[in-house]
């Protein structure tokens, strides 16, 4: 199948050039009639070029993607996580009411935070990146409304 497509490439690699030589020739009999008719024909080939080169890009493209994949993988093993937030750190009183007083990481902190403003609905209902703090979580962060992304900030405070 790929010798029938080189072939049917090198066949019409000749004849373009050949039609070429023959559009040159015509404008020296006559300029304005054959001009037309000539693009029309070179307007025909270029989209048949066009279309093998597609189909051979089509199929280089799965090979590299699973290139890729493969190199994708192999880091992902590799990784190991992070001790500091593993640690398990005692809250403060302030943060203990919310969360509990055991010892805990501070992956588990924030979940267990997560929770409790779930559990009472402290999310803003129009900007839910928002949080509305209730008394227990004043004491924490220390203002009445927090975005989710200061979350982590304000507990550090209060892990030690």
């Amino acid at each position: 199948m790929a010798t029938a497509k080189k072939a049917a490439k090198k066949s019409a690699a000749k004849k373009s050039p050949a039609k070429k030589v023959a559009a040159k020739k015509a404008p020296a009999k006559k300029a304005a009639a054959k001009k037309v008719p000539a693009k029309k024909v070179v307007a025909k080939k270029a989209p048949a070029k066009k279309a093998p080169a597609k189909k051979v890009i089509a199929k280089k493209v799965p090979a590299k993607k699973a290139a890729k994949k493969v190199v994708k993988k192999a880091p992902a093993k590799k990784r190991t996580p992070n001790a500091a937030f593993m640690k398990p750190l005692t809250p403060s009183a302030a943060l203990a009411a919310v969360v509990g007083s055991t010892p805990l990481a501070r992956t588990e902190v924030v979940s267990k935070l997560w929770t409790y403003i779930k559990k009472h609905a402290l999310q803003d209902k129009v900007n839910k990146r928002n949080i509305n703090a209730d008394d227990k979580l004043k004491a924490v962060f220390g203002k009445g409304q927090v975005t989710m992304f200061e979350l982590a900030s304000l507990i550090g405070k209060h892990l030690s």
